[in-house]
């Protein structure tokens, strides 16, 4: 990521040899820590995320290759080089069977081991990107944009581009349904960790006896079935953003402990003593009245209010139906199967216009992807829309159609500018010339 020097980490018992790899090994990208002996390494390492661990092979409390062992079961991403003397090159090949990446022989050429830690911090680095990327790929990366020209979607946007490069965290609220994943996605890709994969996860989907585990990570033996260490969401979203959906759903005692998170930036595998520290920026989401859930008992009331501290409301999209027709047409572009081009006959729309929505935009999107499997030569009508759809439509005492939602929808605008056909044409999107066209149709006719 721009700007962020990686941690690399040197053990050994020589203070010449730490000040001097110190001096040599540090530059604009990287960041060294020392450590004296094993104790005080492990200690370190407990505490924080090292994507390299440069160590002597011999270290006067650490017994063969015991350091090497607990550094990889701690964390398993680090990558180890190890220094070894002439008299050691047999324990250093036993060394990379226990999971060292490569080790260099005293005395040690320093160019070499400069390009040795390079190739390891990137193997670290592909180790945490590949984390990532699994535990992303059951979710649809969806628009990145959020579609829409209504005052609530500027008011998203503009909203969006001030919390962006800030690290506060972020509770985006809305019904399901309405994008708040898309505003999450927004937010992170404008944000200065942008260069790293955002992390998601929805809390409904946690297994309440597992959350703690699966948000935090575990040592070997922490709990029955804990064979092997693993880290946690804390672990792959370092350096980057961890987006929590349905916040509400987590238990009391979880919520406690991700508030210390924000407050500290810092955290606590089961199974161990030592606090992590951890460089993430969080963003959350509930479709549930956070301020309700508090009063009933069912919400940390600290919890709330720390997440709260810059809120997104998302407008439902019968509040938006202006936005409707661009999202239409956004979907049956980015939903065509075969790259085809499909068109709503005006029936259709006014049926789209006439219903309430209740799904939101996620409604939306399935009925067109129904209605584009049910079109003929790319002509989708009113017959290719569910029957609920157009019967609700029908049934609807006040008829709206897309000449009236626009025309109030420029009324709007023009308002907001107080008249000023210029700046409403700017807003709009059109030229001067279409706006005065629109308004001597919709008005002078």
């Amino acid at each position: 990521m721009n700007n962020i020097k990686y941690p690399i980490l040197v053990i050994d018992d020589e203070e010449s040899i730490r000040r001097l790899l110190e001096k040599e090994l540090g530059n604009t990208n990287r960041e060294i820590f020392t450590a004296a002996n094993a104790a005080e390494a492990l200690e370190m390492v407990h505490r924080r995320w090292f994507d390299v661990v440069v160590m002597d092979l011999l270290l006067p409390d650490s017994s063969d290759l015991d350091l090497l062992i607990k550094v990889r079961e701690s964390s398993p991403g680090t990558e180890v080089v190890m220094i070894t003397g002439h008299g050691d090159i047999d324990s250093a090949v036993e060394a990379m069977k226990l999971g060292a990446c490569d080790f260099i022989p005293k005395p040690f050429n320093l160019d070499r081991l400069d390009l040795i830690v390079e190739k390891a911090h990137q193997r670290a680095r592909l180790f945490r990107d590949n984390l990532r990327l699994r535990h992303n790929s059951g979710f649809d990366r969806g628009p990145t944009k959020f579609i829409g020209n209504s005052k609530g979607v500027r008011n998203i946007h503009y909203l969006v581009d001030k919390v962006a490069p800030a690290n506060i965290p972020v509770l985006i609220t809305g019904e399901s349904g309405v994008g708040k994943d898309v505003v999450a996605h927004a937010i992170h890709d404008r944000s200065p960790r942008c260069d790293n994969p955002l992390i998601i996860k929805n809390c409904a989907s946690l297994q309440k006896e597992l959350a703690r585990s699966e948000l935090f990570g575990h040592t070997k033996g922490s709990f029955t079935g804990a064979t092997q260490s693993q880290e946690g969401l804390m672990s792959y979203a370092h350096e980057s953003t961890l987006f929590l959906d349905e916040i509400g759903e987590l238990s009391l005692g979880v919520q406690a402990s991700l508030l210390r998170v924000l407050e500290t930036q810092r955290y606590r595998r089961l199974g161990e003593k030592e606090e992590r520290q951890v460089d993430i920026r969080f963003l959350f989401a509930t479709n549930r009245n956070l301020a309700e859930e508090v009063q009933a008992g069912r919400f940390n009331e600290a919890f709330f209010h720390r997440i709260n501290a810059f809120n997104i409301h998302i407008p439902t999209l019968k509040d938006r139906k202006e936005d409707l027709p661009l999202l239409v047409d956004y979907f049956l572009t980015a939903l065509s199967p075969d790259g085809g081009t499909y068109r709503m006959v005006q029936k259709a729309m006014d049926c789209m216009l006439n219903y309430e929505w209740p799904g939101n935009v996620r409604e939306l999107r399935n009925v067109i992807e129904r209605s584009i499997i049910l079109s003929e030569n790319g002509i989708i009508t009113e017959r290719c829309l569910p029957l609920e759809l157009v019967e609700s439509a029908g049934s609807s005492e006040a008829s709206i159609t897309l000449e009236s939602v626009e025309k109030q929808h420029i009324l709007k605008i023009l308002n907001f500018y107080d008249g000023n056909r210029s700046k409403t044409a700017d807003a709009l999107g059109i030229s001067r010339k279409t706006l005065y066209r629109k308004m001597k149709d919709y008005w002078e006719s």
